[in-house]
Formats: C-alpha cells, sequence, structure tokens
C-alpha cells in the first residue's frame, strides 16, 4: 500500500486528536506529506476517528490529485497541501477545534506572548478573519496569517498548527491550545503580563536546541 507508514501515522494521531480533546466528533482534519514521493496522506472527510483504517486514508499530490484512496478527502485539503506547496520544511499539518483556541478565534483574538510556550508557534499566534471553511481562499488565509510561525487560529473557526513531522505539528497544537487557556482566564481577570521583545526572542533562541522543528 502506498505512503501506508503516513497513513498508519494518520490514523493513530487522529485517534488522539479525539482522546486529548483537541476535537470532537468526525471534526478537526491531518496530514502528513513525503517529500521523496511528492505525495500527502490526509484524513478522509466525516469519517469517525476510531473506526478509520490505514486504506481509508486519502493520498494526494499537493495540487490535489488523487492517487490513492475510496474515501472523499478532508473537505480542508487545500489548507494542508498549500503548506506542502509554499513552506519548504512543513511535513506535516493538524487542524483542531480545541476549545480555548476555539474561543479566542470566535473573539478574533491573537495570542500574544504571555508565556514562553507561545515559541513553539512563534512570537505569538497570529488569528485570521473569518473565511468559508472548506475553501481556497481559506487556505490562502491561513498562509499569510501564519506566516513563518508554526500555528494560527482561524477566525470563528478553530486552530491550525504544522511542523517538520506529525509529532512536533501535534505538540505545537497541543502547547498552543494550553496557552490559548492561559490567555483567556488572564484576559477574563485583567491583562496578562507579557513577556518583552528581548524575553520571547530568547525563548525561540533557546528552542532551537530544545526542538529541531523540521525533524522532531
Amino acid at each position: 500500500m502506498i505512503m501506508e507508514k503516513e497513513r498508519e501515522i494518520v490514523v493513530a494521531y487522529g485517534k488522539k486528536l479525539i482522546e486529548t480533546g483537541l476535537s470532537v466528533g468526525t471534526f478537526g482534519n491531518l496530514s502528513v506529506y513525503n517529500p521523496e514521493l511528492n505525495l500527502m496522506a490526509i484524513s478522509p472527510s466525516g469519517m469517525d476517528y476510531f473506526e478509520t483504517e490505514p486504506q481509508d486514508v486519502v493520498v494526494l499530490t499537493p495540487d490535489g490529485e488523487l492517487i490513492d484512496g475510496k474515501r472523499k478527502p478532508s473537505s480542508e485539503y487545500d489548507m494542508h497541501r498549500i503548506f506542502y506547496q509554499k513552506r519548504p520544511g512543513i511535513r506535516a499539518v493538524v487542524h483542531a477545534h480545541s476549545k480555548f483556541a476555539t474561543t479566542l478565534a470566535c473573539l478574533n483574538w491573537s495570542i500574544e506572548p504571555l508565556h514562553y510556550l507561545v515559541g513553539y508557534a512563534g512570537k505569538d499566534v497570529p488569528c485570521s478573519k473569518y473565511v468559508q471553511f472548506g475553501t481556497y481562499a481559506l487556505a490562502e488565509s491561513a498562509l499569510e496569517t501564519m506566516g513563518d510561525r508554526y500555528a494560527c487560529l482561524l477566525g470563528n473557526h478553530g486552530l491550525l498548527a504544522c511542523g517538520g513531522d506529525m509529532g512536533y505539528a501535534f505538540d505545537v497544537a497541543q502547547q498552543i491550545e494550553f496557552v490559548a487557556e492561559l490567555y483567556y482566564r488572564t484576559k477574563v481577570a485583567g491583562s496578562p503580563v507579557l513577556l518583552s521583545e528581548e524575553q520571547i526572542s530568547g525563548v525561540l533562541e533557546g528552542f532551537k536546541t530544545y526542538a529541531d522543528r523540521s525533524h522532531k
């Protein structure tokens, strides 16, 4: 079976998406890119993650051409493939509807650097304006909003994270959900004390030796 390893990763992390509370039901989606084959494996549309088998995972080219799989690919496949086309080094994308990140997305709030773990994504986590789900316009908006970071919030929608492999991309999604909760709670309590430009730059420098975003 072509892309067997990548398909197995999508299946395993799809279950983790639900088990960790990053999404509920059949929502959210994940993909893994193999640069040698120039192919991506993406979760099928509307299928229970605990019933998904590797053969249900759909294989596409970064141009969106179907290579293998009988299922319909996630409706957000454009939002995955655009990162493989435009961001060298990105090998996995995770889209989640986690509670606090989605709450902030519905407020159209970007996450400021209140905690060093923001550094998993970059100096901050920007939020886009709402764009219709399942469209190429949303893919373009996500790419522009994220810039050179590893996560962004999709306005009135959810969280998008990426990385050099699925382990790192999923870690980003989890850490940014944690930071999103902190940000919401501190905003409710008053005003969070933010890290300075110098402090968050130091965090980013420190993460270079803590986690290799390209190969973790």
